[in-house]
């Protein structure tokens, strides 16, 4: 599984819209300068946004998308997932694949692959736009001050990590 460019630039969109005010109307364009992504490809990737309900698109004179929903009800798995389709780490484990694998007497991998996408789907629905705006901003901070920092999984608070 790799999770495409199309999927980086979905979370990297919605996320630039997320750091404005509720409910501002962004144009297409001004996401575009500011996270550097071509504005044909992110306007293909936001209509597949709008379909699935993350996004609004306004016409007209100071049209543009804002986010259909707050910022803390959207998680990354469902950006990823509306414009990748389900994360699968396997054929067997893919949604469509209904009759599972046909190896399923005693593939030691089935469980493992299970396992792992069980992990990172988990993982992925309990990131929202939120936390990775809490993350943003704690990483500009100590950024500027030039400390590398990790993140724990469980929630927006980082850890210094500091060079021997």
């Amino acid at each position: 599984m790799q999770i495409t460019r199309a999927g980086e630039y979905a979370v990297l969109g919605l996320l630039a819209l997320a750091g404005r005010e509720a409910g501002q109307v962004v144009m297409l364009e001004e996401l575009c300068r500011g996270e550097g992504i071509p504005k044909s490809f992110l306007a293909k990737i936001f209509q597949s946004l709008v379909r699935a309900g993350l996004v609004r698109s306004v016409r007209g004179v100071g049209g543009g998308f804002v986010l259909a929903r707050t910022p803390g009800t959207i998680s990354v798995l469902q950006i990823i997932e509306a414009v990748e389709g389900p994360i699968t780490f396997q054929r067997c484990q893919a949604p469509e694949h209904e009759e599972g694998c046909v190896r399923s007497n005693g593939c030691p991998l089935c469980g493992l692959f299970g396992e792992a996408q069980h992990r990172v789907r988990e993982l992925f629905s309990q990131t929202t736009l939120a936390s990775l705006l809490a993350k943003q901003t704690a990483l500009a901070s100590l950024g500027a001050q030039g400390v590398p920092i990790l993140f724990k999984s469980e929630g927006p608070k980082p850890e210094t990590h500091l060079a021997n």
